[in-house]
């Protein structure tokens, strides 16, 4: 079974929304693929003091994936650094879904995800046709 990383801002995302995609994803894909969500551990009030160690579970989560589910709606240090470091360093399929159209997006992003598309619903389509 395929393993898929959740990637997505968090920290500096509004309450719950981090929540509502992840178990909209977790519905529609998680019968055919196993995923790695970086919400399943709790670092609530403890961001600071637990920085490397939220970082290193990620990575590892990341290293552990065959394919990246991203939610570029904003502009996100750390879902960026995910995104470069699963595509350039590991070589990894990345999906992500934006509302930005394809000039608004971040150069960077177009160059590391591997497909950009315009919803939740088309990204978990185009992993369902492609990967399972």
């Amino acid at each position: 079974m395929k393993k898929i990383y959740l990637c997505g801002p968090i920290m500096d995302e509004y309450e719950g929304i981090a929540r509502e995609w992840r178990k909209f994803a977790a519905k529609r894909l998680g019968k055919q693929f196993a995923l790695l969500d970086p919400m399943r551990r709790n670092f609530k009030d403890r961001e600071v003091d637990s920085a490397n160690e939220i970082v290193e579970f990620d990575l590892q989560d990341i290293r552990n994936s065959d394919i990246l589910l991203v939610n570029y709606n904003k502009a996100s240090i750390g879902t960026a650094m995910e995104v470069f470091y699963a595509s350039n360093n590991l070589g990894k399929f990345v999906v992500a879904f934006s509302p930005f159209d394809f000039k608004n997006c971040n150069p960077w992003m177009i160059r590391y995800c591997t497909k950009i598309l315009p919803s939740l619903e088309s990204a978990v389509a185009y992993i369902k046709t492609h990967f399972a």
